[in-house]
């Protein structure tokens, strides 16, 4: 219940007695407003169910990123050629869904890991943490969930983009080549700049979401339906995309460059792009990406949401859904 409607309950109300100090309802309205943005009120009046909470996020994030990853998977491969190519090199639009099925077999496991960490992490922490710094206990969960999917991006990441320009045509030759070529460490090429960009991706776009959302659930005064939190999805993918998008062609170069060692680690690829193809080069596939992850965020939150909605309601009783709903 919002500001707004509290004020008018407390004036018209029946129920209230006509003798109630005025000062009373003034003060319990100024701190409704000031406890609005950014609560979790809701949420601490339920108990805290660690497995229950982990299970769901496990389910929630594995299904929207396997739906994800498979429409968007062309607008990837584009980007990832525009990347990586030298100079004016010419970008080749076939075998767009090159090495789909080797990374949905990685992305699935990663994005379930991902949001399962993230959710329990973020839970525990806006209990721990004053309201007023939700935007700190999102960014954090955000930072911990992605560290813990990285154990599986990176090497999905590494064989996907590599199948991508051209130079493995099956995933278990991709890794079994890698492996004999560059030991098992090159399964984990570019993990530097991989969490140099995901890092803060993650943390940055799941902060933006969630304070969106909350700002939306205020004014709004109800929940958020399914096309809002898609709308709400696309911005901050959008915007995370764009500001991330030189963190990604460095992340990229080092990812694709295999055994050669053209660069020799995150500061001298920088270095050496911007020598020899201008800053510019910086911002490859900038359009690709903000596409790609604009829509992605759509699809990936309004499944999310969608997703961990039903197994809520699955576990409400009869009585409880209708009250719900």
């Amino acid at each position: 219940m919002g500001p707004l409607t509290l004020a008018i309950d407390a004036k018209s109300s029946s129920n209230v007695s006509s003798d109630a100090p005025f000062n009373k309802i003034q003060s319990s309205s100024q701190l409704e407003a000031r406890k609005a943005f950014a609560s979790i009120s809701t949420q601490e009046e339920k108990p805290f169910d660690f497995l229950r909470t982990l299970f769901e996020g496990v389910i929630a994030g594995g299904a929207a990123g396997v739906v994800v990853e498979t429409a968007l998977y062309p607008i990837d491969t584009i980007k990832t050629r525009l990347q990586a190519a030298h100079g004016g090199g010419k970008i080749i639009l076939k075998g767009l869904y090159s090495g789909l099925a080797g990374n949905i077999a990685g992305v699935l496991p990663a994005s379930a890991l991902f949001v399962g960490v993230y959710e329990p992490t973020k839970q525990k922490l806006l209990r721990m943490l004053p309201e007023n710094l939700s935007a700190v206990a999102h960014l954090t969960a955000g930072a911990v969930g992605g560290v813990a999917a990285s154990l599986i991006r990176v090497p999905t990441e590494v064989v996907k983009q590599r199948m991508q320009t051209g130079q493995f045509t099956s995933a278990p030759n991709a890794v079994r080549l890698i492996i004999s070529r560059e030991g098992f460490k090159g399964l984990y090429a570019g993990y530097g700049s991989f969490l140099l960009r995901d890092l803060p991706f993650d943390a940055v776009q799941f902060c933006i979401y969630e304070q969106l959302r909350i700002g939306y659930k205020v004014a709004a005064q109800r929940e958020l339906n399914d096309p809002e939190n898609a709308i709400i999805g696309a911005f901050a993918g959008a915007l995370t995309g764009a500001i991330t998008t030189p963190l990604d062609v460095i992340k990229t170069r080092l990812m694709v460059q295999g055994s050669a060692n053209q660069y020799k680690g995150i500061f001298d690829c920088v270095q050496t792009v911007v020598r020899e193809e201008g800053p510019n080069a910086l911002l490859k596939g900038l359009g690709p990406r903000v596409l790609w992850i604009g829509i992605g965020g759509s699809i990936f939150f309004g499944v999310l949401e969608s997703t961990k909605r039903f197994l809520s309601q699955r576990r409400l009783t009869p009585s409880q859904q209708s009250k719900s709903d």
